[in-house]
């Protein structure tokens, strides 16, 4: 079992920065690959970033590449997403993810076990 909890989100305006923390605990051997993705109201969960464990391949989605950056410190089993030049196509509810492959890691179901979120409120 591995728990996430996330942690740093808010509301900003458009062009402002959040970071968010995502610390894991419990049998963090396992978790190869970290992840983030958000869901919307109404929509479905999606991916925004991956990290392998040495921290030396990052995925990103197309809508956040140049604006958001993903980095682990795996001393302190800590996932981060610094999240810059904020939109309020951004708002959304955003989840770490802890993946034992990296076979489906833009894909949700290619994760074993999830955080309980942390909203980020982008306004115009």
């Amino acid at each position: 079992q591995v728990q996430l909890v996330e942690s740093g989100g808010g509301s900003v305006q458009a062009g402002g920065s959040l970071r968010l923390s995502c610390a894991a605990s419990g049998r963090t051997a396992s978790s190869y690959v970290m992840g983030w993705f958000r869901q919307a109201p109404g929509k479905e969960r999606r991916f925004v970033a991956a990290i392998s464990w040495s921290g030396s391949i990052t995925v990103y989605a197309d809508s956040v590449k140049g604006r958001f950056t993903i980095s682990r410190d795996n001393a302190k089993k800590t996932v981060y997403l610094q999240m810059t030049r904020l939109e309020p196509e951004d708002t959304a509810v955003y989840y770490c993810g802890s993946a034992q492959t990296h076979s489906r890691i833009i894909q949700a179901a290619g994760y074993d076990y999830w955080g309980q979120g942390t909203q980020v409120t982008v306004s115009s």
